[in-house]
Formats: C-alpha cells, structure tokens, sequence
C-alpha cells in the first residue's frame, strides 16, 4: 500500500467552480432569483475552518473517469484493464482545501451568472439564470491511498495527469463538455507503507 501527496495547480483560464447542493431556506415571500442572489456563495465546499474546499470524491470520480476514457490494459493480465483497479484500488483521503496565495474563502469566490437549464436537464428547453461561486486561480495537494499494488506509480501519474487536461474537476469541466477546473500536477511525494 502506498500513499502520495499530488501538488495541483490550474491551467490558467481554467477556473474552479463549485455546484454544490445546499438547503438554505427561502425567506418569506422570497423568490428563487432573490434566494440565487442571496445564497450563491453556498455551493462552495468548505473545511471547519472556513477553506473552501474540493470535494475528495471529486477527485476520487476523476480518477475512475480518466482511467475509462484512457482504457490502458494491465500488462501480462490477458486483457485486464486498469480502470477496474482504479475504482476499487484508490482513495483520495480527504477533501483539497484550495488556495492562491491565502486560503480561499467563500467571501473570496467571484460570482459567475449562467443560463442554466431549469429543470438541470440539457435540452429541456427552458433556461433561468443561475448563479456559482468561481475561483479563477488555485491550488492545493491532494492526498491519495493506493490499495492495490497493481497500479504502479508510473500509472497513477498518467492517470492523474490525463484526469488534470480530459476529465477536471466542479462545474463545466471538461468531462461535462466544458472548460473549467483543468488542472496540472507539479509535484508528486510518494510513502510506501504496511498495514
């Protein structure tokens, strides 16, 4: 089993920009455009100390999806292919705080106007605007625990690496056909460790 620290920056003009869900409640008579301009700042993922935050299953999906779209087989395997290990065989351990210079805060994040479909569906037709939290600039280290010794850490880079520029990461990334959270990694720090 080994561990790795990825340290991750963005591709300049490929900003993070968050879509998480919230509940914040509707104030009385309120509308959704007033609670949109109200509550945007919501959809960040932020730590106990107020960070904001990308989710560790963000990466985790990443992972998975870069695996796929690459379709690299595991030598001497008869065919085996290595997006199956990667879905079993990796964790990323813990959500990534982000940041450019100082820690990113929710206060920090630049609001990006969209027309979004209303019902979240493509092609359905109506559209509404809608408001996300954008950070143009970023970086942090995300750590990974690799259970499965098959994936050698060759691989994982490649993976990691090809998951940065094909799959990214938040909303409009480029799995998604967009162009936002594209990210590059500069510094990989390996530990071997045993159970």
């Amino acid at each position: 089993m080994r561990h790795v620290k990825v340290h991750l920056e963005n591709i300049p003009g490929s900003p993070y920009s968050s879509s998480a869900m919230h509940d914040t409640p509707f104030l009385d008579r309120e509308s959704h455009e007033d609670w949109d301009k109200r509550t945007w700042r919501e959809h960040c993922t932020v730590n106990r100390d107020g960070q904001v935050c990308i989710p560790a299953m963000a990466f985790k999906l990443n992972l998975d999806s870069a695996a796929f779209k690459l379709g690299m087989k595991v030598p001497n395997r008869r065919g085996a292919m290595f997006k199956g290990f990667f879905v079993s065989g990796i964790i990323c351990d813990h959500d990534v705080p982000i940041a450019n210079g100082s820690a990113h805060t929710k206060e920090s994040a630049e609001c990006r106007l969209i027309s979004a479909h209303a019902n979240g569906r493509r092609g359905s037709g109506s559209r509404v605007p809608r408001r996300f939290p954008e950070f143009p600039v970023w970086h942090g280290i995300a750590e990974f625990t690799i259970l499965d010794d098959i994936i050698t850490a060759e691989v994982f880079e490649q993976h990691v690496k090809a998951g940065g520029i094909i799959v990214g990461v938040g909303r409009f990334r480029p799995e998604n056909g967009g162009t936002n959270g594209r990210f590059r990694a500069t510094k990989f720090e390996w530990e071997h460790f045993e159970l």
